[in-house]
């Protein structure tokens, strides 16, 4: 590289050390010429450069590092198709409120407007779907700009961030002097907020007196690592907890707090209703679903989430561990009801209330946990997936109906082991997020479902996890359909018209996996599947089995369509 004063630096090598000051250990990308400089200097900073093969990877990974590490994850993708193939990447993690940098290469500032090779107008494209977008005007605001959209990443709920670097102005150097590198640690203040006082202690006022009380702890729960604040309050205020997204290990299955199958109930049931981390979106039926009688608190880092499609009774904006915190300790200054004049035992009633609405809910659905069918039911699949994970095992979930089908019977075991895409329902999150969770935690397994369908979108990266040797436990649920759309069109159109447009090849993906080096089997008998994913954990390699799963079983999810209602 061309040395033309002794402490001059370049737009690229300046980007690095801001990547450094921020915490990021590697950048995930795929080359391109505008962006090059960058990768020059994560090599003098220390950071690691993980090439993969699609730019939807990249951002997807990046989302993932943030959800596994807490820090906010970087994607560096050249300009024009580098940029907007991870277009998807980022409006999931915006949905999904994850923090991370996509930065994009851009043709010269000099030739702008001139029809330069790769130029498209990547910051109005990206503005609707990050918290802050931007181009960088000179090299030496390069360092400075970076950390300008970390800091946007954290401004209320976290998000995604874009910038864009202009070729000249990312190789261009500048005396040291000139350029603004922030020091880490001394740009960022902090977010964490405990809530409005009052708001707290009417909180702890109504959980004390409630007699059927629920709770939703979702994922800003871990998102902001509140997760003893939150066990802490379930267990000293004696409240049934529901988790969903990423929230969902935060007690371990067993705890006699922890539910699972019986939400419905508890929400048209309880009297006391709280939604930690969570919006009033599809999920949650845009709020109808809770009982009109129940008082409802929603706690969210976001002013603009509290109260949204939904009437609520108490609204608290703060960091939801914090929150839960000061609520639990405002609670110890009441008399609380739970234990005291006959609480306990009413309080009591309800939890039993719950468990055998829990029990009665898993009775119905145990032959097919249990079924020895051929071709496999999904619920047999899913079971043996439970049954497999350790709580050292972090599951992710990719796809529609087979993932729909794991989410009623799957159950990390600890807290931040659970990886979804999140509310956009993005499929192909599963390879990069495997990717992603592989190089933060080596120490832990990671298992993976995919459906077919999901699988093939982002399914040649499973070269790169070989590449990396990353092992894990995959398990395609192949049924060769879209079938949560396959199902809405028979219900919709008749039988005759259901395979329009969602039917798939009875593709091999075990020895897809093998061609590519890693370990594959196929299953087909339900007895076959836990001795199969043994083998493959025994593997140490990338694996795939896949486990020819019913086509014509579908889960109550898909049935009932309630992402469309």
């Amino acid at each position: 590289m061309p040395d033309d004063t002794q402490d001059a630096i370049s737009g690229g090598h300046l980007v690095a050390k801001a990547l450094k000051a921020e915490g990021v250990e590697r950048i995930y990308t795929l080359c391109g010429g505008h962006i090059i400089d960058i990768y020059d200097g994560c090599v003098d900073e220390g950071i690691e450069v993980v090439d993969v093969r699609h730019e939807q990877v990249a951002a997807h990974a990046a989302d993932g590092y943030a959800r596994i590490t807490g820090k906010p994850g970087c994607a560096v993708v050249t300009a024009g198709p580098g940029t907007t193939d991870a277009v998807t990447g980022v409006a999931n993690a915006f949905r999904a409120e994850s923090p991370m940098l996509l930065i994009g290469g851009q043709g010269a500032l000099s030739q702008h407007k001139m029809g330069s090779l790769q130029d498209l107008p990547h910051v109005d494209m990206m503005a609707p779907i990050t918290k802050f977008s931007a181009t960088v005007p000179d090299t030496a605001r390069a360092a400075d700009m970076v950390s300008m959209a970390f800091r946007e990443c954290y401004h209320g709920a976290p998000g995604p961030s874009f910038l864009e670097i202009p070729r000249d102005v990312l190789d261009a150097r500048v005396p040291a002097a000139k350029a603004r590198v922030p020091q880490a640690g001394a740009y960022r203040a902090s977010t964490r907020s405990a809530g409005d006082p009052e708001a707290v202690e009417k909180l702890a006022d109504l959980l004390t007196h409630a007699s059927k009380p629920a709770i939703l702890l979702g994922s800003q729960v871990w998102t902001t690592r509140g997760t003893e604040a939150a066990v802490d309050l379930v267990r000293t205020l004696n409240i049934p907890a529901y988790m969903n997204g990423a929230g969902r290990g935060t007690l371990p299955p067993g705890d006699p707090h922890h539910f699972q199958l019986s939400r419905r109930y508890a929400f048209s049931n309880a009297d006391v209703i709280v939604i930690v981390g969570t919006p009033f979106d599809f999920r949650m039926g845009y709020g109808k679903r809770l009982s009109p009688d129940a008082t409802v608190v929603q706690i969210d880092l976001d002013y603009r989430t509290v109260g949204k499609n939904r009437d609520i009774d108490l609204g608290i904006v703060g960091d939801p561990g914090l929150v839960l915190k000061s609520v639990t300790e405002a609670a110890s200054g009441h008399a609380f009801n739970g234990y005291s004049n006959g609480g306990a035992s009413r309080r009591k009633e309800w939890l039993d209330e719950l468990r055998a609405a829990e029990q009665s809910a898993l009775e119905k659905r145990l032959p097919q946990l249990r079924s020895d069918a051929s071709p496999i039911h999904p619920y047999r699949l899913v079971s043996e997936i439970n049954d497999f994970l350790t709580e050292d095992s972090i599951y992710i979930g990719d796809g529609g109906d087979i993932v729909t089908f794991s989410g009623q019977v799957v159950q990390p075991k600890s807290p931040g082991h659970w990886m979804d895409p999140g509310p956009l329902g993005t499929l192909g999150v599963g390879i990069p997020f495997v990717l992603a969770a592989k190089q933060a935690r080596p120490d832990k397994e990671v298992v993976a479902l995919f459906g077919d369908g999901a699988f093939s979108l982002t399914g040649w990266d499973f070269e790169t996890l070989v590449r990396y040797d990353l092992p894990f436990v995959g398990i395609v649920g192949n049924n060769s359909s879209m079938n949560q759309i396959r199902y809405g069109q028979a219900a919709k159109y008749g039988k005759e018209r259901e395979r329009i447009g969602n039917t798939l090849g009875d593709v091999h993906y075990d020895k897809f996996a093998q061609m590519l080096g890693g370990y594959g089997e196929e299953v087909r008998d339900p007895a076959d599947i836990g001795p199969a994913l043994r083998r493959a954990r025994e593997s140490g390699k990338p694996s795939l089995i896949n486990v020819w799963v019913d086509p014509d079983a579908y889960a109550p999810g898909t049935m009932n369509q309630t992402m469309y209602k």
